[in-house]
């Protein structure tokens, strides 16, 4: 297993509300990883962590997203041979995190 990838995406909005607009762009987040060959098999909430398990290339990615009162914490555990992908994932979590959690 190949070291945790860990993303900190800030927020202004306190913790009901960030933990809301997560649990709301779920759907979004499900069809983004199908269009992308990529399955998500479980996501479950337990109090403000969610944690989840996404089937890609014949492979188990699991990971948490911590909700705190001015960030959110995603850390994704991949086996080595998806590693490889962790500068792409991490972007790509920045970016959509961040625009789904900007104040408006």
């Amino acid at each position: 297993m190949a070291k945790p990838l860990v993303v900190v995406i800030p927020h202004q909005l306190g913790r009901v509300e960030a933990r809301r607009r997560l649990d709301s762009g779920m759907g979004q987040a499900k069809d983004m990883l199908h269009k992308a060959g990529l399955t998500m098999a479980d996501a479950t909430w337990t109090g403000d962590r969610l944690s989840f398990l996404v089937g890609a290339m014949n492979q188990k990615v699991d990971g948490d997203i911590d909700v705190e009162e001015d960030c959110v914490r995603v850390e994704v555990r991949m086996p080595l041979l998806l590693s490889l992908f962790a500068g792409k994932v991490q972007k790509i979590l920045d970016q959509n995190g961040t625009k789904l959690l900007a104040k408006k």
